[in-house]
């Protein structure tokens, strides 16, 4: 990224971490992505506040483990941002921005099978239920994001796990659900909604 990327971006992304819950102990801003807290002298990350554009968080360093999404709000405790899911981590140890979410253009397309084969589905709208909507499974083996950036949940209503699904990232193609993230341990999806930006 060049100086000048580099300057139009600051505004397009702000975040604040604070070591300890409801916004207590040591914080720090940050305007671009963080491999590592434990580099900056933190233990962990126990609250958030997002100012600007989508974050997700990770659970480990180096983008790995469960994923979270951080849209602009705050984030008392971990229960925040963990809302329904059946996961609980109570830290996160790296976070990085979300730069193709476009809320009003966002366009996903799931298939039936890997490879991006078999039957296909695309979306436009958030859907609560993939079922509901027609998606005769509860599985969704591959996923290709034509524009936008989107967030895929274990189960409906938009609980369980989370995957975030970005145009710019694996050139939007997931092939398989090892591409999901690096905790994807099953291709079950049965909701799913556009990052807001």
């Amino acid at each position: 990224m060049n100086p000048q990327e580099q300057l139009e971006q600051r505004g397009k992304f702000r975040m604040t971490v604070f070591e300890e819950e409801y916004f207590q102990g040591k914080s720090c801003e940050f305007r671009f992505e963080c491999q590592n807290i434990l580099d900056r002298d933190f233990r962990k990350i126990r609250s958030i506040k997002v100012e600007n554009g989508p974050w997700v968080g990770y659970e480990y360093p180096e983008f790995q483990g469960q994923q979270f999404i951080l849209e602009k709000g705050d984030y008392p405790c971990y229960q925040a941002w963990s809302g329904n899911s059946s996961y609980r981590t109570e830290h996160l140890l790296s976070f990085r921005p979300i730069k193709c979410a476009n809320h009003s253009d966002s366009k996903i397309t799931l298939y039936e099978c890997e490879d991006f084969m078999g039957r296909k589905f695309e979306m436009c709208e958030d859907y609560p239920s993939l079922q509901a909507m027609g998606w005769c499974s509860k599985e969704v083996p591959s996923i290709k994001v034509n524009s936008g950036a989107w967030v895929g949940y274990q189960f409906p209503g938009y609980r369980g796990y989370q995957y975030i699904f970005e145009r710019d990232r694996h050139q939007g193609e997931y092939r398989c659900y090892n591409e999901y993230g690096t905790q994807a341990h099953t291709n079950q999806i049965q909701s799913m909604r556009r990052i807001q930006h």
